[in-house]
């Protein structure tokens, strides 16, 4: 994508029919102009651990909540159908995995994001790509987002890997001929050239991380968002990866990077958020945060 993208909420309430916030509860703001006067209306936050400008601003979250409803029962048997038309059905219960989130992220800044399961990395890193839409607050994000959230995200599994890259690129905003250019280089980099042609039910873990990964930082994206990928495969193609990430650094790319690796953390990071109980419980430098991190886990 391109521009400013933003999404305000307007309800607190998830969508009972899907566990999420309900889409037409959000406003997308599509025109470049009104997402900027949109950001320029919003709340100030807590001081940044960095002085940013607007004009460098990537990504602006304000107040961001993300709720889910759980039922009791299943809501779409003929039974429980039945037993709500009369009144007699419970009341679903809310889980909140993110509240009151706010915080700015800058044109070339490496972002670690650490905490326990459940304490909402993933939910946030989906709500930044645009896949979840939040209960409360405001989200703005500018230029093109690669995510890379979760293994084989998209692959479907009758399609050959080089149809997989193809669908994939287009969908991160790669034209066909941007992705017959970079297919040789993508392929090469993922090691599988004697695979590309074969469908992706038979890949390995290992060889869908590596395939994912390859495409999400071939498409030169403003903002890469990586979700535990490099927790999958050996670990020859895992400092290729981090050697790869150094490059995308130094060519300006924003990067959001989720794990539970505290070293890779360290080692690429200039910042660390760390999330705990589903708030954000600290934010600045890697060091001492990753420090009392650890010191807490054990």
């Amino acid at each position: 994508m391109s521009g400013w993208c933003s999404t305000m909420s307007e309800a607190v309430d998830a969508s009972p029919s899907e566990g999420l916030a309900s889409p037409e509860l959000a406003e997308h703001v599509a025109n470049p102009a009104v997402a900027e006067a949109a950001l320029g209306s919003l709340a100030a936050g807590p001081p940044s651990a960095l002085d940013r400008t607007e004009r460098e601003l990537i990504v602006r979250f304000r107040g961001v909540g993300k709720a889910f409803r759980l039922y009791d029962q299943k809501p779409f048997l003929l039974r429980n159908l039945l037993r709500r038309a009369v009144g007699g059905h419970s009341k679903p219960k809310e889980f909140w995995p993110l509240r009151d989130i706010t915080f700015d992220i800058a044109r070339r800044e490496t972002v670690g994001v650490i905490g326990q399961n459940g304490s909402g990395k993933s939910t946030l890193l989906r709500l930044m790509a645009g896949a979840a839409y939040p209960t409360t607050g405001h989200i703005a994000v500018r230029g093109r987002v690669a995510p890379l959230l979760a293994l084989g995200a998209g692959f479907q599994p009758d399609m050959s890997g080089r149809e997989c890259v193809q669908v994939n690129g287009t969908a991160l905003g790669l034209s066909p001929e941007e992705i017959a250019n970079r297919m040789d280089e993508i392929v090469s980099f993922a090691e599988l050239a004697g695979f590309i042609d074969a469908p992706v039910r038979y890949y390995s873990s290992g060889m869908l991380a590596r395939l994912g990964f390859s495409v999400a930082v071939h498409t030169s994206p403003d903002l890469l968002l990586i979700d535990e990928v490099l927790a999958v495969g050996d670990h020859s193609f895992q400092q290729k990866c981090i050697t790869r990430i150094h490059e995308i650094q130094q060519a300006g790319t924003t990067i959001l990077f989720v794990s539970h690796d505290a070293h890779s953390v360290q080692q690429l990071c200039q910042r660390v958020m760390w999330l705990r109980d589903g708030q954000l419980y600290r934010d600045g430098p890697p060091g001492p945060i990753i420090q009392e991190y650890l010191q807490a886990a054990h």
